[in-house]
């Protein structure tokens, strides 16, 4: 499993609408990715959660799987559509 993959399996499990939500990946620099996931505006306030937190452990998540994995500084992006 990818750090795509785990991100998409993460989000859809808290969205309604999984078929919905997307993510891609770019490099910024040789030791930086960049993960941008969207969801459906409707879902939005699912994945931020309350203060921001469920955004916060999503983050924590997907950075603690790309430590593990060895892969580089990983940065999320996560947005509507």
């Amino acid at each position: 499993m990818n750090v795509v993959e785990f991100a998409e399996y993460l989000v859809k499990s808290i969205v309604k609408e999984e078929d919905l939500v997307k993510v891609s990946e770019f490099q910024a620099d040789e030791d930086v990715t960049i993960l941008e996931i969207l969801v459906p505006e409707s879902d939005m306030g699912r994945v931020i959660g309350k203060n921001g937190k469920t955004s916060m452990a999503i983050r924590t998540l997907i950075q603690a799987f790309a430590a593990v994995k060895n892969l580089p500084k990983v940065k999320i992006n996560i947005d509507s559509f």
